[in-house]
C-alpha cells in the first residue's frame, strides 16, 4: 500500500478497528487530534451501502420543535419535529410558526403528486429518426413497462415524457417509488428499459446515454417546478387577525404588503422560487432524519401564496413541487435517523408521504415566522439574542 494511501480492509473494513486505523492515519499525516469523531454509539457494521472509508463522525446539535399540528390525508395530529442546525434562531423561528399555527386549527396538507424520473436520451441520425422513434416508444410503451419494472418490487412506470430536440430525442420515465426517494431504482429500472428498446427497435440508433439531464437530478430546473420530482405536496393554513396581531405583533395587511414587496424584490434578483428559507427548514430535517442532503437542492423550491381574506384573516400556503423524501433504505435506518424518523412515526414502509405532509408543514411555519419577524422588525433582535455563538 502506498503510504498516502488511506488504510482499507479487504476482508472487513466496516469495523471499529478499521476507522481507528484510519484516524490514526489522518493524526500522524495532518498533525491534529480527532478525539471526537472517534465518539460514536452504533456498529459499523451497519454502514455498507451508506459510507466509505468510514472513519468516525460528525456530532451535530439535534433540537426538537413543536408541537407541529398537521390536519392532512397522511399525517394527522400533533409531531415534535427533529432539526439538526448550527444556526441559533432556527428552531425558536420554527417552534413560533408552529405555535400560532396550531392554535388557528392546525395545517392542511395535501401530496397531489408523486413521481421519480431518469431521463435518457437517444441519437439519430437526423430529425424524422427522431420523430418515428419517438412514436414507436409510444406504441411501445407497455413492453417498455415490463421491462423497466422487471428490475423493482416498488416502482411503476407511471409515463414517458418526450422532448425533442435536433436529432436528439429525450425521454423523461416517471416512477412511482414507494417509501424509496427512488434515484437508484429508477436509474436500474430506466437502463434496463432502454437496453429492451435498443434490442427491440427496428430502426436505427446512433448512440444514448441513460441520463440526457432532463431529471435535473440535485439541480433546480424549472421542469420539475412545473411537472414535479419527488412529492409534490401543499401546505396551507389561515390565521385569524386576533392571532395575527396578537401573536405576531403585526397584521395581515403588512404581511401581505411585505410579500408583494419581497416577491417584486425576487423578481428582480432573478430568484428561483418566491419561499423566504425553505431550505432552513427542509436541511435541518434532512440531516436529522437520513435522507440524501443534496436533494436539498430540489426540495426547497417552493410556490407562496398569501392573500387577506374577506374576514380579515391571512390565508398562507406554500407548494413544495419537488420534495424528495425516503422512510425506507439509504441513511433513514442509521441509528440515530432512525430514531428521529420513529419519533414522527415516519420510519419504515408506508410513510413517505406522511414525512412529507410534516416536512412541508414545517416548511410553511418557517415562512410566516420569519416572515412575520421581518415585518414586526424582531429580525435583528432575535438572532443577536439567539443566534451569536462567537468566542
Amino acid at each position: 500500500m502506498s503510504p498516502d494511501r488511506i488504510p482499507r480492509d479487504a476482508d472487513n473494513d466496516y469495523t471499529r478497528a478499521a476507522a481507528q486505523r484510519r484516524r490514526e492515519f489522518i493524526e500522524q499525516r495532518c498533525g491534529v487530534s480527532l478525539e471526537h469523531t472517534a465518539q460514536y454509539s452504533f456498529d459499523p457494521a451497519i454502514l455498507p451501502g451508506n459510507i466509505e472509508n468510514f472513519t468516525g463522525v460528525v456530532q451535530l446539535p439535534l433540537g426538537f420543535a413543536g408541537p407541529l399540528r398537521v390536519n392532512g390525508e397522511h399525517a394527522q395530529g400533533d409531531f415534535y419535529v427533529p432539526m439538526t442546525t448550527t444556526e441559533g434562531t432556527l428552531i425558536a423561528s420554527y417552534s413560533r410558526g408552529m405555535g400560532i399555527t396550531r392554535e388557528a386549527g392546525g395545517i392542511t396538507t395535501t401530496v397531489v403528486d408523486d413521481a421519480m424520473q431518469r431521463s435518457p436520451v437517444f441519437v439519430f441520425e437526423d430529425a424524422r429518426g427522431a420523430r418515428d422513434f419517438g412514436d414507436w416508444v409510444t406504441a411501445n410503451f407497455e413492453a417498455i413497462r415490463a421491462a423497466a419494472e422487471a428490475t423493482t418490487r416498488s416502482g411503476r412506470l407511471r409515463d414517458i415524457e418526450q422532448y425533442a430536440a435536433s436529432r436528439m430525442r429525450y425521454l423523461r420515465f416517471n416512477f412511482t417509488t414507494g417509501d424509496a426517494a427512488g434515484q437508484n431504482m429508477t436509474g436500474k429500472a430506466t437502463y434496463a428499459a432502454c437496453q429492451w428498446i435498443r434490442q427491440h427497435y427496428p430502426g436505427t440508433i446512433s448512440h444514448w446515454f441513460l441520463s440526457g439531464n432532463m431529471d435535473t437530478d440535485k439541480k433546480h430546473s424549472q421542469l420539475n417546478t412545473l411537472r414535479s420530482r419527488g412529492k409534490r405536496v401543499i401546505a396551507e393554513v389561515t390565521l385569524p387577525r386576533q392571532l395575527v396581531e396578537q401573536r405576531l405583533r403585526t397584521t395581515p395587511e403588512a404581511m401581505y404588503a411585505a410579500r408583494k414587496t419581497s416577491q417584486l424584490g425576487g423578481l428582480m434578483a432573478g430568484a428561483v422560487h418566491n419561499g423566504v428559507h425553505p431550505a432552513n427548514g427542509i436541511a435541518a430535517v434532512f440531516i436529522a432524519t437520513g435522507q440524501d442532503e443534496a436533494n436539498v437542492a430540489e426540495s426547497h423550491a417552493s410556490l407562496v401564496f398569501a392573500e387577506v381574506t374577506p374576514a380579515g384573516d391571512y390565508y398562507y400556503s406554500v407548494t413544495l413541487p419537488s420534495l424528495i423524501v425516503a422512510t425506507y433504505g439509504g441513511g433513514t435506518g442509521l441509528a440515530t435517523q432512525k430514531e428521529c424518523l420513529q419519533v414522527m412515526d415516519c420510519y419504515g414502509k408506508g410513510k413517505a408521504k406522511k414525512l412529507a405532509e410534516i416536512i412541508a408543514a414545517t416548511v410553511l411555519c418557517g415562512e410566516i415566522s420569519l416572515g412575520a419577524a421581518v415585518v414586526s422588525e424582531e429580525w435583528v433582535s432575535s438572532h443577536d439574542e439567539l443566534g451569536r455563538n462567537r468566542p
